[in-house]
């Protein structure tokens, strides 16, 4: 398992955690079995999307005697209504559901307290202003109940205003091949890295869409962070390539693939073992419209290089530099083992790549920058 720092909070976090909205109603033994699994494996972060009793129970069993080795999330905004999922933007009822999940979950506090599912402008309104969930959310990270503050959301303006705001630490936002094209979905990545704000990439899989057999598919706002879209598909998607396309955009530290069983968990944590060909989503990305020419895309179709640089890393880190670049930046760019400085400018990258890339003129830009 690889780990990346999230941003501003310094945690290490797998590359590959575990969303466990699909553990929901799942018996016992099975949510335990996977749990305990990725754990085994190197997972270390979890996103614990509702406050169901039965859901935080089977998850309490296989966490037990683990807290020390991973970071789990807590979602203010999500609670339950009659044994079901419900919002509510409710201060005190919100507050009360949190404490009922430290209580089940047997422990002082989470890692990361979302402020849950946010995209609608009146909703962020309420859940900012003053005596609303994100008053409550700095209280109880006072009060040690929760290191860091999150933002989760499926609308671009609605996060980056959040990010701007300075206040939020760390953004979950659907980052998926199927919103390749959404509007301002890069620009809300650079504004993540310029703030260090760390971003959780979920709905890898677009809710399972993109996995789907059939040819044509359709995906929901929801479920990649954009308007919806029908799609018909030119090449087979896999969980291996869906992952490698989110965690090669800038400012992502971790994913967050929903699983339901070990079978489809041992699917995600293939991912550490995965060749370049077998990550490689330049044959399908161009499925869902509107790259733009001359834009990477951090595939890596162009490897490899021959003096061995990480070229989809190497302009990953370019773009999250633009316009100033912040301290984690520079300092994982100086982590590189070949840096840009190494480009021969043999061109052979570029007569690989899909995009139309002028590869050795970014690995100028990034020796200007960067050395």
């Amino acid at each position: 398992m690889k780990f990346r720092s999230l941003g501003k909070t310094g945690l290490e976090v797998s590359v590959v955690g575990l969303g466990t909205e699909y553990l929901n109603k799942q018996p016992r033994a099975i949510v335990e079995s996977v749990v305990r699994e990725a754990i085994a494996n190197g997972v270390n972060y979890f996103d614990l999307v509702f406050s169901l009793p039965e859901y935080l129970d089977n998850l309490s069993v296989g966490f037990q005697g683990q807290r020390d080795r991973i970071f789990m999330t807590g979602h203010l905004g999500s609670t339950e209504k009659n044994g079901r999922y419900a919002k509510s933007h409710s201060v005190k009822k919100c507050e009360s559901v949190f404490l009922d999940l430290l209580s089940r979950l047997n422990t002082d506090y989470v890692d990361v307290l979302f402020l849950h599912n946010c995209d609608r402008p009146n909703a962020y309104d309420k859940i900012m202003k003053p005596k609303g969930l994100l008053e409550l959310a700095q209280r109880l990270k006072q009060e040690g109940k929760a290191r860091f503050i999150g933002f989760s959301g499926h609308t671009v303006a609605t996060a980056r205003q959040a990010v701007e705001t300075g206040e939020v630490d760390v953004l979950m936002f659907p980052l998926g091949l199927a919103g390749n094209a959404v509007p301002g979905k890069l620009d809300l990545l650079k504004t993540c890295g310029a703030y260090n704000v760390g971003v959780v990439a979920m709905k890898p899989f677009a809710g399972g869409k993109l996995l789907n057999k059939g040819r044509t598919i359709n995906v929901a706002r929801y479920q990649m962070g954009g308007d919806p879209i029908k799609v018909k598909k030119s090449a087979p998607i896999t969980p291996l390539r869906c992952l490698a396309y989110a965690l090669a955009q800038p400012s992502v530290s971790t994913t967050v693939p929903g699983c339901s069983s070990v079978d489809q968990l041992h699917e995600a944590l293939a991912y550490s073992e995965a060749s370049d060909e077998e990550k490689d989503f330049s044959e399908i990305v161009t499925d869902f419209q509107q790259y733009i020419s001359g834009e990477c895309v951090y595939c890596n179709h162009c490897q490899p290089c021959p003096e061995v640089i990480d070229i989809g890393q190497t302009f990953r880190l370019l773009d999250m530099a633009r316009p100033t670049p912040t301290k984690q930046v520079r300092a994982e760019y100086a982590a590189m083992a070949i840096k840009a400085s190494s480009c021969t400018e043999c061109g052979v990258c570029e007569t690989r790549c899909p995009f139309g890339v002028n590869v050795t003129g970014k690995m100028q830009e990034a020796v200007d920058l960067f050395e």
